[in-house]
């Protein structure tokens, strides 16, 4: 599920934002960030995107799992949590995706609606994915921008 992935990507980046460097346990978070971040690189779609059910190819390309996991990637790159040369190009692609995703008026494509776990792989497939303005797709949206923005800036 594209969402279930997003958030804890996103999540454990906000902890390791304000975890002290110094404090023992971070390293371990950092590990559970790079194991988790791996797995999801891997099934990127070569557009950029993830899709509503991560690694199965049938469902639609997800707005806000993409957003949310390209921010991840964006800012742990930036940290020095994750190796450049290995997630660099990951989160450029992410934001690639985003892009072309967003329409004038701030449409947006394939942000799946609000939905919790369900009980079937079924029921994922089924979620509607919104094309038109959504609070929550432009939230997402948002958030990696300025996660680009911050990126490119430190980069100067």
């Amino acid at each position: 599920w594209g969402r279930g992935n997003g958030f804890p990507a996103l999540g454990l980046d906000f902890v390791l934002e304000d975890w002290p460097r110094d404090d023992a346990r971070r390293k371990e978070l950092v590990a559970w960030q790079q194991s988790h971040l791996v797995v999801l690189r891997s099934k990127q779609e070569i557009d950029g995107s993830w899709r509503q059910v991560i690694d199965d190819p049938r469902s639609y390309r997800e707005f806000t799992a993409t957003a949310m996991i390209g921010y991840a990637l964006f800012r742990g790159v930036q940290r020095g949590d994750l190796p450049r040369e290995e997630f660099e190009p990951a989160a450029k692609r992410a934001w690639e995706a985003i892009k072309v995703r967003i329409g004038s008026k701030g449409v947006l494509f394939d942000v799946c609606t609000g939905t919790g776990k369900q009980k079937t792989l079924r029921d994922y497939f089924d979620r509607p994915a919104i094309l038109g303005v959504d609070a929550r797709g432009g939230a997402m949206a948002f958030l990696l921008t300025s996660a680009v923005v911050d990126y490119e800036a430190a980069r100067r």
